[in-house]
């Protein structure tokens, strides 16, 4: 018998999906073996074919589980199935790939078994791959600061999405983090998607100065929690809701509602748990699509920044080539070093 069990195969839709290696541990601390996230994202596939179905989508991959290195696949894996559909995207260096692109619930499954734990998904879809159709907003806290930190953060975001006409939809990052999705129309670039977070971080830095942050350089950031408007530029992705993330614990990153974001914690939800809360409250962001947003208010407070600020834009992250308007893209006390 093969060390980790033999192969197994399981039904999902129309496709037939063979594991290998199903009891080769992949959460070491909790005892989780490939087959039970496997499992797991079967029984999760309604919901995550939702959230990203449609998208072309980068494959965090664990080869010997969490305990081991990872890497991020952007190609599709060779040896992929005829059924694995793809999408072509184009990197900011000019360079195209062919990436995986979910179109049914197999596919999960599938990529379980090559050591797949979370999904990151670009914010567009494969019809249109250059222009977003989700606002995604990274609420992120530093070392010192906590989740609950990150959630008193994002309900000032949630303030300000309404201030501007927008509906956003919470969930755990997995770890410390939350991130907010909202839907918007097709109609921006990515550099004007990314101006529009920055613009609504701005205003959250404005409500809570003592608490929040856009700055790019940690030396500036003084603790605060970050709003990462980085993360709304091309090739830069956030796991997906409902994602196994690469913690001891087999977090998820689990879609809740406003009420629930601030009685939760990031370990209520692993590869245990979630399914039986899918089962019994069904998913909080099935309505996320139903309503398709415009930014144009986010650009408005945009250009007004770049008027009354004198600059708007901020720095790219450092593999980016120069972008139009970008500030000098060095830390602010090596820049003051060198004068």
């Amino acid at each position: 018998m093969p060390k980790h069990g033999d192969p197994i195969e399981y039904q999902v839709g129309e496709r037939t999906v063979r594991v290998s290696s199903p009891d080769k541990p992949y959460f070491p601390e909790r005892g989780f073996t490939k087959r039970q996230v496997v499992e797991y994202y079967i029984a999760v596939g309604e919901p995550l074919l939702r959230a990203i179905g449609e998208r072309p989508t980068t494959l965090k991959r664990y080869l010997d589980g969490v305990t081991g290195d990872w890497f991020y696949a952007k190609r599709v894996p060779k040896g992929a199935p005829e059924w694995v559909e793809t999408a072509k995207i184009t990197f900011p260096s000019g360079r195209t790939a062919e990436e995986v692109c979910p179109t049914e619930p197999a596919v999960f499954a599938w990529a379980a078994n090559l050591g797949t734990f979370d999904f990151h998904p670009w914010p567009v879809r494969r019809p249109d791959v250059d222009h977003p159709d989700e606002l995604r907003i990274d609420v992120d806290p530093p070392d010192e600061a906590s989740f609950g930190d990150a959630v008193e953060v994002a309900c000032c975001v949630r303030e300000v999405l309404a201030d501007a006409g927008l509906t956003g939809y919470p969930k755990t990052s997995g770890g410390r983090g939350v991130h907010v999705l909202v839907r918007i129309r097709p109609e921006w670039d990515f550099i004007d998607v990314r101006h529009a977070v920055i613009a609504l971080g701005r205003e959250v830095e404005r409500r809570m100065p003592g608490k929040a942050t856009i700055s790019w350089w940690k030396e500036e950031r003084g603790g605060r929690v970050f709003i990462d408007y980085n993360q709304a530029a091309r090739d830069r992705t956030v796991a997906s809701s409902w994602s196994v993330r690469g913690t001891p614990k087999a977090t998820v990153s689990a879609p809740v509602t406003w009420d629930e974001l601030t009685e939760v914690h990031p370990d209520d939800f692993d590869i245990l748990s979630v399914p039986v809360r899918l089962a019994e409250v069904g998913d909080p962001h099935a309505e996320l699509d139903s309503v398709t947003h415009g930014i144009e208010t986010l650009l408005e407070w945009y250009a007004r920044d770049e008027r009354d600020l004198g600059v708007a834009e901020l720095p790219y992250p450092p593999d980016y080539p120069k972008m139009p308007g970008e500030p000098k893209r060095v830390q602010p006390s090596k820049a003051r070093s060198d004068t």
